[in-house]
């Protein structure tokens, strides 16, 4: 076939087809009666076979390296082909990222352009300690989007790096809880502790319900950071848990404390005292979890605890018995 039927019926323009020609890629090797250049058969199947590698992705002089490749292998060659459209596809997913943050972040001016630009190459780089200042660096606290800050948190696995985002973040116009409570439904126990960490320092009535949220999950870490910023909030939901922290031992102080607090209102009063009397007559309850649950009864409001203080200081654990004597010579006083 000629040049013009070939274009013809293979929809390669002329064109092109004498463009493979000028490169060695597809060269007719046939010759008509009156001696002009012809396609035949298998140089016909060779441009379908450039044309579809085109469709791949590859650039000519690639597909002229590979169709004389006597060991070429196409598992290879897709091989290649998947991991470089995969890196383009993260290439363009991070354009797209940075995109929605300029279109989140309803930017008025450059300076601001400027500030999200600096903080997202910041916060890409590999050294802490860059990051770290990225995220420190002096800015007007609306100027940075507190949704990027959010979702940087849930990856940033530098403690140091992570109280900067967080402290960030406390200072933005904006909360974040949206991007942090999607954290929580991770797989990955880290990063729902890295959301709950920031949701703790946030004081708004979403982050609150995100967190009462997250006094049900499997991971005690969780369950207890969630625990203390609630009841630091004055939410009786976080009883139980705080209970169980005395109990435990993990910040029983603070635990504590807080039950004391939360103690104050009558309506729970009588029912925390219920509950650490219980522990204390726990057949599991060792000394050491008594002590814990006697300097507990210590923190509740008034005399509440006086009482039952009394009734320990004759207990037949020695340590609890000394514990509370002492504690109520302190109360009487």
């Amino acid at each position: 076939m000629l040049i013009g039927e070939v274009a013809r019926r293979s929809g390669v323009s002329a064109r092109m087809l004498r463009h493979y020609d000028s490169l060695g890629l597809v060269r007719p090797t046939g010759r008509t009666v009156g001696g002009y250049r012809e396609y035949t058969p298998d140089d016909v199947r060779r441009i379908f076979y450039v044309e579809g590698l085109r469709s791949l992705g590859l650039s000519l002089r690639q597909i002229a390296r590979t169709l004389d490749d006597a060991g070429f292998t196409p598992s290879t060659l897709v091989g290649d082909l998947i991991r470089k459209t995969e890196e383009r596809l993260n290439r363009e997913r991070e354009l797209l990222e940075r995109l929605r943050t300029f279109e989140a972040a309803e930017v008025v001016g450059w300076q601001d352009v400027a500030r999200i630009v600096e903080l997202l190459h910041g916060l890409g780089s590999p050294s802490a300690a860059r990051r770290q200042q990225a995220v420190l660096a002096p800015a007007e606290p609306a100027s940075v989007p507190a949704e990027l800050l959010a979702k940087a948190i849930l990856t940033e696995a530098d403690p140091n790096v992570a109280g900067a985002l967080r402290w960030a973040l406390a200072r933005a116009g904006g909360d974040g809880v949206a991007s942090l409570a999607s954290g929580l439904t991770s797989d990955d126990p880290e990063v729902r502790r890295r959301a709950v960490r920031a949701l703790a320092e946030l004081p708004s009535a979403e982050a609150t319900a995100v967190l009462t949220d997250a006094l049900d999950d499997m991971d005690a870490t969780i369950r207890r950071h969630a625990a203390l910023a609630l009841g630091a909030r004055g939410v009786t939901r976080a009883v139980p848990t705080l209970l169980g922290m005395v109990v435990e031992g993990p910040n029983d102080v603070e635990a504590a404390e807080l039950l004391g607090a939360l103690a104050r209102d009558p309506q729970w009063a009588d029912r925390i005292m219920g509950a650490l009397v219980d522990q204390l007559a726990a057949p599991a309850a060792d000394s050491a979890v008594r002590v814990r649950l006697v300097q507990a009864l210590a923190e509740m409001p008034g005399n509440v605890a006086l009482p039952v203080l009394r009734q320990l200081a004759h207990d037949d654990d020695r340590p609890v018995a000394l514990l509370a004597s002492a504690l109520v010579r302190a109360l009487e006083t």
